[in-house]
């Protein structure tokens, strides 16, 4: 049942600005018109090119396209921004200087959940948490972060939760959150027992009092350096996933990541005993929380109390390596920190399984496209920064590497190692073509490509069978593509065209 915190709804009547029209945009405007305020939406596109997302607003929503005019901004009691606008925008800058608050869309979502409803199951460490609102389950970090999302939220609904998947996996929770709550806010709808949501950096910079149940960083390699001044300012971002918990909480980390480690001795250590409860995975030592060994994934939650984790014995093996349906090095990171997630969630060890050894992975990484004359080409396309593309490479030997795009100020001399152990050719397309060229083109033979096509077809004509063709950029595509999924679909375009053309010439032979 809904029950509506007046208190805490504050929403009701205000003039409040949402900024950009893409889906958070439209899913922010629809839902704070639901709930009674004034909403203003804003973009800097011509209404011509986003005539569908119009289309999708509710009628009582005043929409302002090509140019953010400042007068909707100086009235504005409240403003919401997508991910994608930066805090630097002048009209921002401004508003921000008269006071006037700014948050983005995930935090809009954590504020309603704030005020709407209570919860009688789920995550309840203590009698106390019965009617608290429906908890997060936040996670962020540089790679992994959609892998992680879609198992945990598998797992849930394997163990017979009620979960709501959103954010920055392409799901607005602000639309999804527009669905359960209805129009009027009827009274018999209901709230899920969980909120698991994938959360990006830029999201990050524009919380408030967000606070998840429980929250896991998965890594941090240099990405979106081409928004932040340097590492330490992303890395601040990424922090601020869990600066709301509280002792009542959980945070998952990477054991392995060097980054991690100074997150956990500068952000973690002065806050003494108002840390939140802190877990790892591993895949190189024994840890508190999940780690591998000998071929075998182990739980141990000793340092917990038995009321934490009822349904838990407290050092256990959950499943062999090779019962892990997604493989690689990463694949196996990622299905870790999702199973220890899941477990202290509540989840039954059977539904943590269960999913494990069923799950296929998702499109677009290091997805299996075809097998030409024994030579696999594999789909990394969301391989879009340095440390994605080090752990594609790491799981590979005898490589025909694809690489190239629109350049996010990565180091690409950093994949040096790697590619002259791992890669036989490394064929570039893309704006950051000579880029990657300069740091990479004494590592491996290097030859340059004017689109993904051509790729595909001379990456075949250097494999020989038994190689592997990667599509891993490590760059974004905005260049030559609409986004990583037009870009890794195109390339399984490619891929398939050229095993049909491949097939119709061994039958004239």
């Amino acid at each position: 049942m809904i029950v509506v915190d007046e208190k805490k709804m504050t929403f009701k009547d205000k003039n409040i600005v949402v900024v950009g029209l893409a889906r958070s945009g439209t899913g922010a405007a629809n839902l704070l018109s639901e709930l009674g305020a004034n909403v203003t939406i804003t973009d800097n596109k011509q209404g011509s090119l986003l005539e569908n997302n119009i289309k999708r607003l509710l009628p009582s929503i005043k929409v302002v396209t090509g140019s953010n005019p400042s007068e909707v901004f100086d009235t504005a009691e409240m403003i919401v921004i997508s991910p994608g606008v930066p805090l630097t925008v002048p009209s921002l800058e401004r508003a921000r200087a008269k006071g006037i608050p700014i948050i983005g869309e995930l935090e809009l979502a954590y504020q309603v959940i704030q005020g709407l409803g209570i919860r009688d199951q789920g995550l309840v460490k203590n009698k106390s948490d019965i009617g608290l609102p429906t908890p997060f389950i936040g996670i962020t970090g540089t790679n992994g972060k959609s892998t992680v999302t879609t198992l945990v939220d598998l797992m849930l609904k394997e163990a017979g939760f009620n979960s709501l998947l959103g954010g920055n996996i392409g799901i607005a929770l602000t639309e999804e959150m527009c669905k359960i709550v209805g129009a009027g806010l009827k009274p018999d709808s209901a709230l899920p027992d969980y909120i698991v949501t994938e959360i990006s950096s830029f999201q990050l910079e524009t919380i408030k009092d967000f606070r998840p149940k429980i929250a896991t960083i998965l890594n941090i390699t240099p990405d979106h350096l081409d928004r932040y001044k340097g590492m330490d300012e992303y890395i601040d971002a990424k922090a601020r996933v869990f600066e709301n918990q509280t002792p009542e909480d959980f945070l998952v980390l990477n054991a392995d990541d060097p980054e991690l480690e100074k997150v956990g001795s500068e952000k973690l250590e002065v806050r003494g005993k108002e840390k939140p409860g802190i877990l790892y995975f591993s895949r190189k030592k024994e840890v508190e929380g999940i780690y591998l060994k000998d071929g075998i994934v182990y739980c141990d939650l000793l340092s917990f109390p038995a009321s934490y984790f009822p349904l838990l014995t407290f050092r256990f093996s959950l499943i062999s390596q090779d019962e892990i349906k997604i493989q690689g090095v990463h694949n196996i990171e990622n299905a870790m920190a999702a199973s220890l997630i899941a477990l202290i969630s509540g989840c039954s060890i059977d539904s943590v399984r269960n999913v494990l050894k069923t799950f296929p992975g998702l499109e677009h990484r290091l997805e299996f496209v075809a097998d030409i004359g024994g030579v696999k080409f594999i789909n990394d396309s969301k391989g879009t920064n340095v440390g994605a593309v080090a752990k594609s490479l790491e799981g590979f030997d005898n490589l025909i590497l694809i690489m190239g795009g629109l350049d996010k100020g990565g180091e690409f001399t950093g994949l040096r190692d790697l590619v002259r152990r791992k890669v036989k050719a490394l064929v570039l397309i893309g704006k950051a073509k000579d880029k990657i060229a300069s740091a990479l083109g004494d590592a491996a033979e290097t030859l340059m490509a004017e689109d993904l096509n051509s790729a595909v077809e001379l990456s075949l004509s250097k494999a020989s069978a038994g190689d592997v063709v990667l599509l891993s950029p490590g760059c974004a595509s905005f260049d030559m593509f609409k986004d990583f999924e037009d870009r890794g679909r195109k390339f399984k375009d490619a891929v398939n065209q050229l095993k049909v053309k491949s097939e119709k010439l061994r039958v004239k032979e």
